[in-house]
């Protein structure tokens, strides 16, 4: 999936900049990887960014960045903060990518179907790996991978290397992965589970501090 999302570019830098910002409807942001190892610094629209956030692709969006020169190429979010309190965007990252080039990103999984192993065995899916690590161009990227379970028996599962081979992307999360399978029913434990529970009720609050959502293909650059 791809979206648009206007932005401008900012000289200032810092709190005072970042409270100016979002009284004026942006926040500050950051372009990597626009060319000679150099970070553009923007202001966006943080609802516009947020509904790119909650798509389909979410953070696997291609975003072709309007007002700004980045060398004509579009960008991916690499990571965003998050107002502990109530959850509004504070910052983000995004870095710049070659459309011929391959990358490596991570995608969703999506469970196809109800396994025999539940219907016919009285068993349990237990869903182990639910985000897989697949290598594509970025016109490529999935929005999810769709793992059809319908035939698995109890005490059956799905590895990565069991996968169909897709031409557009492949998965390079490790290959004995497990990704989904059927168990059987275990009883719960409610001592254990009580223990936790005080214990849980008994540590001191933490304080709260903005949210850092990390994502997409992995950078060394710093703001």
């Amino acid at each position: 999936m791809e979206a648009t999302l206007e932005a401008e570019k900012r000289d200032g830098r810092g709190k005072n900049e970042a409270r100016r910002l979002r009284a004026a409807g942006r926040i500050p942001a950051v372009v990597y990887g626009a060319g000679k190892n150099t970070a553009v610094e923007i202001a966006v629209d943080p609802k516009v960014l947020l509904r790119i956030l909650h798509s389909e692709s979410g953070v696997n969006t291609l975003i072709g960045l309007q007002g700004v020169d980045i060398g004509g190429g579009k960008v991916l979010v690499k990571e965003y903060q998050l107002d502990p309190i109530d959850h509004k965007l504070l910052h983000a990252d995004f870095y710049a990518v070659a459309m011929d080039k391959a990358l490596t990103v991570t995608v969703p999984v999506n469970l196809k179907g109800e396994p025999k192993g539940v219907k016919q065995q009285g068993g349990i899916v237990d869903f182990v790996n639910r985000e897989l690590e697949v290598e594509c161009l970025p016109g490529d990227i999935p929005e999810k991978i769709d793992v059809d379970v319908t035939e698995l028996m109890l005490h059956q599962g799905i590895r990565v290397r069991d996968l169909p081979t897709e031409g557009r992307w492949k998965a390079i999360s490790d290959p004995d992965m497990m990704i989904v399978h059927v168990i059987t029913v275990r009883a719960e434990e409610p001592a254990a589970a009580t223990a936790e529970g005080a214990a849980a009720a008994a540590a001191p609050a933490a304080t709260a501090e903005p949210e850092v959502i990390k994502k997409g293909k992995k950078e060394e650059e710093e703001k």
